[in-house]
């Protein structure tokens, strides 16, 4: 006699698909219907038993309710080549309605009476700029653009606006101190000093003159990093 048709209805039908990456445990929902007026016992097996933990992997659903369950995948070493071969069988019958022992119940059972459905697995790694915001996982281009934008962006165009006339500023301070100092040599030469005071005024000019080339170094440096970041995040 053959096989009663399956009256559970699954969901999905005939497939489980794990979406990596597979460096942790993935899981997979498989939702098991029973639209009838009978109880009905339930059993999920697997071709790969160490590589799957089922939970449940077996019970009764009462007439007209459902049960979630919950197929984990063990992380694992994914290869894109390599073709999934593993499935999963959905096993039931009607439970008695004098039931007591349900493990004794299945080692009862007829052929007859056993109901299954079978579902392969596939496995679906995603490409980089696909992946989610799980586990700190990055945000898709689009959005983060937009919080940079709304944020980040914003603070440093205004730095950069700033060093922009800070630099500007030193530029001319420079340049003052310069023709400053061209006036004071000529009076220098022109009226006869100590040759100790002259050195130390020279001496003098030459650190401010450095001190401010420095500071002038160091904020050519800063902007031209600030503009680096400005241009890797229009991108």
């Amino acid at each position: 006699m053959a096989r009663q048709e399956q009256v559970l209805v699954l969901e999905p039908q005939h497939e489980l698909r794990f979406r990596g990456p597979f460096t942790d445990v993935v899981t997979a929902t498989l939702k098991l219907g029973n639209p009838t007026d009978r109880n009905v016992c339930f059993k999920v097996k697997t071709t790969a038993p160490r590589r799957y933990c089922v939970r449940p992997n077996s019970g009764v659903i009462d007439a007209g309710d459902s049960v979630n369950v919950s197929v984990m995948l063990q992380p694992f070493d994914y290869d894109p080549n390599e073709k999934s071969k593993h499935k999963f069988m959905v096993q039931s019958m009607l439970a008695p309605y004098d039931m007591t022992d349900m493990e004794g119940v299945w080692k009862e059972a007829k052929p007859e009476e056993l109901m299954d459905s079978k579902l392969r697995c596939a496995f679906d790694m995603p490409l980089e700029n696909d992946k989610t915001t799980e586990l700190g996982a990055p945000l898709p281009k689009s959005a983060t653009s937009a919080a940079l934008d709304d944020g980040e962006v914003k603070k440093i165009m205004e730095e950069c606006k700033r060093l922009q006339m800070e630099v500007q500023r030193l530029r001319e301070e420079n340049k003052q101190i310069r023709e400053d100092d061209v006036l004071r040599k000529r009076k220098v030469t022109s009226v006869p000093a100590p040759h100790s005071s002259s050195s130390s005024s020279m001496a003098t000019s030459g650190m401010m003159e450095e001190g401010l080339s420095t500071r002038l170094l160091a904020f050519c440096v800063l902007f031209f990093v600030i503009g680096v970041i400005i241009g890797k995040l229009a991108l």
